[in-house]
């Protein structure tokens, strides 16, 4: 396992994980539109949850799934699951799976292979619900780094020696971040692939792409406007 900490510039460091389906602030890749769903406000305002984000991301990378499994999965009790569940589909976000029910309880899985919002290009009137979202995003993705955490230990060989953890700290502009974002999307689109593509002995891999100022070192906007 590659692991890198840069208290400065030029130490190299590692990236984490956003898997190909989870929500995230852009997009990895081009969209496809019949697979991906560009968030409008409303469904900004849905996803402004980090444990919800983290239901979605849940049935897009292990595919359908049940309130009680998702509770056992992500630590909740069930009622709190179903919640978040009618939520997301009242939202749009995720659809039942009859052909997996028992009668029982229901199935649900994912409408979408992935949720896009580029703030950069959204309309004035989604500026706050888009940042509720990334705040959402940010958090639901520590949480899921926390418990691959606890699994660090217990990983085969062959993927703790594949995996990696870490982070660079780099002086740049607003416009070098977004450059090179892109460039990060695109070798992530380059391995983009469904399950039915993915070659013997393959898993779900969760790339985490996170870049941001290192906090207390830009002047905040106290009305959260971004203007």
């Amino acid at each position: 396992m590659a692991s890198a900490s840069t208290p400065s510039s030029s130490t190299p460091s590692s990236s984490t994980t956003s898997a190909s389906t989870a929500s995230s602030s852009a997009s990895s890749g081009e969209p496809a539109p019949e697979r991906d769903i560009q968030l409008d406000t409303a469904r900004l305002r849905v996803l402004a949850h980090p444990l919800r984000v983290n239901v979605l991301t849940l049935l897009r990378q292990r595919g359908p799934s049940t309130a009680t499994r998702i509770a056992d999965e992500l630590g909740i009790n069930p009622g709190s699951a179903s919640y978040h569940l009618r939520r997301l589909a009242a939202g749009g976000l995720i659809v039942e799976a009859p052909e997996r029910g028992t009668g029982r309880e229901r199935w649900w899985e994912s409408a979408h292979r992935q949720s896009v919002h580029d703030p950069a290009t959204g309309p004035a009137e989604q500026r706050e619900a888009g940042r509720a979202y990334a705040q959402a995003v940010a958090l639901a993705c520590v949480d899921r780094l926390r418990r691959a955490a606890q699994e660090v230990p217990l990983l085969p060989a062959e993927w703790y020696e594949a995996g990696v953890y870490g982070d660079f700290t780099l002086w740049l502009t607003p416009e070098e971040v977004d450059r090179m974002r892109a460039e990060m999307f695109e070798v992530v689109s380059r391995y983009r692939r469904g399950e039915a593509e993915a070659p013997q002995g393959a898993a779900p891999v969760s790339v985490q792409v996170q870049a941001f100022p290192v906090p207390g070192t830009v002047d905040l906007d106290a009305s959260g406007s971004g203007i």
